[in-house]
């Protein structure tokens, strides 16, 4: 328990140094308005208090990544715990941080935008595609989860609760903002937090000792010898660092009322997650007793078998139920602010004002023709490709606020760094991967490392370089 502690310890001192040192160096206005406070509409710009806006942001991002996400990074042992602890602190809440106020700073712009007014037109174009693409994939994505999770429980077939669940995402989507998102997800992040350390504390009278296979940092456990790098780092993504948040962001960023409320609304709702991640690669290694163990259970059930397993044995029947619908909520509460995001990406692409039901719907509906069409494919391979774009999103947003930092004369490492580690780890993945072309991994891994390399020398041309003597201006 000893290691957990510290992990979880080390999780907290993060939010209260390395968040202060991100904060100081983007430098908050607290007398500036924010764009709720600026431009409310009732509808999607609509002040909220911090209490509010960070459990809403905190179930927004927290989506199945941080409890599937760690349940698959649990098989490669303990070095697991390592990555949820310093990618969270040094890469994801950063990322979420500077997702969040340069949305703020930007009168609530969506991630396209944002990325655009630092990387370039190109890039934003890109990203409008992207991001719409990432959305709707992890919308379907979590669509799929809790329908299984829901089949499980009672007896209603698996696309029965899809349609249910699509059902409840229009409607989600296109009502203003505080009507159903901030009645009632404050009450849902308050019961994801009490449901997940239920089961921390159910663990602990469970009389199974923490960490089964003991923690070695330096041994890979995973019973298939699927190689650390760079799967790990896909593979655990929400809970460690997620484009999936940048899209979410600047929902919030419409909502908060000062800009110093930021560091406890981005980067600490990402060290919440850090945390819920942290319970569940916990549960992942110690409920089981050896890595073979769980991955029987992953291949009779899923992620979802392993949820439902831990759950009821550590909780009983009622307490079991409770915290699998705790889970079903992270998805299904996730879910539907990605279908709303897209549809405020494409809003702005086609500058459609959102203010009118119909033209919400002339949006939303095709949407999720989409959505539905896509959730009949194999939710593996979904899942496979929701990782790797996942991840890009996060390489791509990182970037472009290191050249944010960099225009403003700032200490721009803070996310240079974990950019051009996530651009190994993102094109690694894509050549070596099946869903890319394939590669081994001795060709993968020079290709991916090259692309980082060239990425830094790219962002220091363009962004780093002292201007000459003949650029510079005349007086």
């Amino acid at each position: 328990m000893i290691w957990f502690l510290a992990a979880l310890a080390a999780l907290i001192i993060g939010y209260f140094t390395y968040g202060k040192l991100v904060e100081r160096i983007f430098g908050p206005i607290p007398a500036r308005a924010t764009p709720a406070i600026a431009n409310p509409d009732g509808v999607d710009y609509v002040p909220l208090s911090n209490k509010k806006v960070y459990l809403i942001q905190l179930l927004n991002i927290a989506g199945l990544g941080p409890i599937f996400g760690p349940i698959l990074g649990a098989l490669y042992g303990p070095v697991a715990m390592l990555w949820i602890v310093l990618g969270c602190i040094f890469a994801g809440a950063v990322h979420d941080y500077f997702s969040g106020m340069l949305s703020v700073r930007n009168n609530g712009a969506s991630v396209p935008t944002v990325v655009g007014q630092q990387l370039g037109n190109v890039a934003k174009q890109f990203m409008n595609l992207f991001a719409v693409v990432l959305l709707l994939l992890v919308g379907v994505v979590f669509v799929l989860g809790p329908a299984k999770l829901l089949a499980n429980l009672m007896s209603i077939p698996v696309m029965a609760w899809v349609a249910i669940i699509f059902g409840y995402y229009i409607f989600a989507t296109i009502v203003p903002v505080d009507k159903i998102i901030g009645r009632l997800y404050p009450f849902f992040g308050a019961l994801l937090i009490f449901m997940s350390v239920g089961l921390l504390i159910g663990l602990m009278f469970s009389g199974k000792g923490f960490y089964s296979q003991g923690v070695d940092f330096t041994t890979n456990f995973h019973p298939d010898n699927l190689p650390l790098w760079p799967l790990l780092f896909i593979t655990i993504a929400c809970g460690a660092v997620s484009g999936f948040h940048a899209t979410q962001s600047p929902l919030m960023a419409r909502c908060m009322q000062n800009e110093s409320s930021g560091r406890f609304i981005f980067y600490g709702a990402m060290i919440g997650e850090g945390v819920i991640a942290l319970i569940w690669c916990t549960l992942g290694m110690s409920f089981y007793d050896s890595p073979e163990a769980m991955n029987a259970t992953l291949a009779a059930g899923g992620p979802a078998g392993v949820v439902n397993e831990i759950s009821t044995s550590l909780l009983g029947v009622v307490g079991g139920f409770l915290a699998v619908l705790g889970v079903i909520v992270l998805p299904i509460t996730s879910g539907d602010t990605a279908f709303r995001s897209a549809r405020l990406i494409i809003a702005d692409f086609f500058k459609l004002p959102q203010q009118a039901l119909p033209k919400r719907l002339l949006v939303a509906v095709p949407m999720f023709v989409i959505g539905y069409l896509v959730s009949t494919q194999d939710f593996n391979v979904i899942w496979r490709y929701f990782g790797w774009a996942n991840q890009t999103t996060a390489m791509i947003m990182l970037w472009a606020a290191a050249a944010y930092l960099a225009k403003e004369g700032k200490f721009h490492w803070i996310c240079t760094l974990p950019a051009v580690f996530m651009t190994a780890v993102t094109i690694t993945y894509l050549a070596n991967a099946s869903i890319g072309f394939g590669l081994a991994m001795n060709i993968a891994t020079p290709i991916g490392i090259g692309a980082a390399v060239a990425a830094f020398i790219a962002f220091s041309v363009r962004f780093l370089r002292k201007p000459s003597v003949s650029e510079t201006p005349s007086v």
